[in-house]
């Protein structure tokens, strides 16, 4: 009996001396809502959202934002449907930025938006996503995981300003500049097919706003020259900078950039000309010379003052002797052809 009794008692021992861990319990507070609250925690740790984030602010204005962003982190965690709650995602936004993790910063402000669209302090936070857009669009580097920094991308900062002009599309300025950068970040990397339907979409958008229309309009145009200048076997970003180019002299009439507009106007129909002519050295080069004399003949159409031009008249007298001397041979080897089955 004793053998028993005290083998009981050790585990009744056992049982006493680990500790438990019993469930928290469910607390609802009218303005913070439901939470489970656990006993204990560091120091910078609170039961209650109220005080959880006096710390938060407290740190913050200390400029410990390391404990700042732990406190307001936790409270968006624990005391989502509060009212500190879109104040805290907010500070936890801050914090990032004030560390320099802009692009974690930038992701958290953007879950504020949608988390909550009501917050009194949206256009600071649409302001602040600009900002950082901006710093990289200056070229600011990115950083793996938030700290390992591995360079530029102009593509990942063009998706940032998309995700600011989805928020504000129509806003009186933030949207605007948003959707400008965009053509700025696709210039930067030279994907002026991109840049210019970036500029185009703006001067649509805001088609009653004359300032920002101009710009984008004659940016579009811009973007499409250099486009061209890349492209010689297609000629179709010449077509639209011209195309651009005359929209911009009928809407804005009175614009300073006028004369600059017409003269690139000539200037791309010289580059169509131009590539007119490369396009038909290709195909002479060949021996294609029926196509050849086609783009000879466009070189002539499009600029016929343009100093590919009298080249081309060169080409084209040269070729049509050819294109003769090969139909009289071919007549004449298709004559021969039929004597030779006449006589047998």
């Amino acid at each position: 009996m004793s053998r028993w009794f005290m083998l009981l008692a050790l585990i009744v021992a056992l049982v006493v001396s680990i500790p438990s861990r019993c469930p928290a319990p469910l607390v609802y507070r009218p303005g913070e809502g439901w939470s489970y609250e656990p006993v204990g925690g560091n120091k910078w740790e609170r039961t209650r959202a109220s005080d959880q984030m006096e710390v938060a602010e407290t740190a913050f204005a200390q400029k410990d934002f390391f404990v700042a962003q732990k406190a307001a982190k936790r409270v968006v965690r624990h005391w989502p449907l509060s009212d500190y709650a879109p104040r805290a995602q907010y500070l936890l936004a801050r914090c990032l930025e004030e560390r320099r993790m802009d692009e974690r910063a930038f992701k958290q402000y953007q879950l504020l938006l949608e988390k909550y669209p009501k917050y009194e302090g949206y256009n600071e936070v649409m302001e602040r996503q600009l900002m950082i857009a901006n710093r990289f669009l200056a070229g600011q580097w990115f950083k793996l995981w938030g700290y390992i920094p591995i360079g530029p991308s102009m593509d990942r900062t063009a998706k940032l300003y998309e995700k600011i002009v989805q928020k504000a599309p129509y806003h009186d300025t933030i949207g605007p500049e948003a959707q400008m950068s965009i053509g700025k970040a696709r210039e930067n990397q030279k994907s002026y097919l991109k840049a210019a339907e970036a500029y185009t979409k703006a001067a649509d958008r805001y088609s009653d706003r004359p300032r920002v229309a101009a710009e984008a309009l004659w940016q579009a145009g811009e973007a499409n020259r250099m486009q061209s200048a890349e492209a010689e076997y297609d000629q179709g970003a010449a077509v639209r900078a011209i195309e651009t180019y005359n929209d911009f002299i009928s809407l804005f009439p009175e614009d300073s950039r006028i004369p600059q507009a017409r003269e690139n106007i000539i200037e791309m129909r010289t580059e169509q000309a131009r590539g007119s002519f490369i396009v038909a050295k290709f195909y002479e080069k060949y021996h294609r010379y029926q196509s050849a004399v086609i783009y000879y003949n466009e070189v002539l159409i499009k600029d016929p003052d343009s100093p590919y031009a009298p080249k081309a008249r060169e080409r084209l007298e040269v070729l049509k002797k050819r294109i003769a001397e090969r139909e009289a041979a071919k007549e004449k080897a298709e004559a021969e052809k039929a004597r030779k089955a006449l006589e047998k």
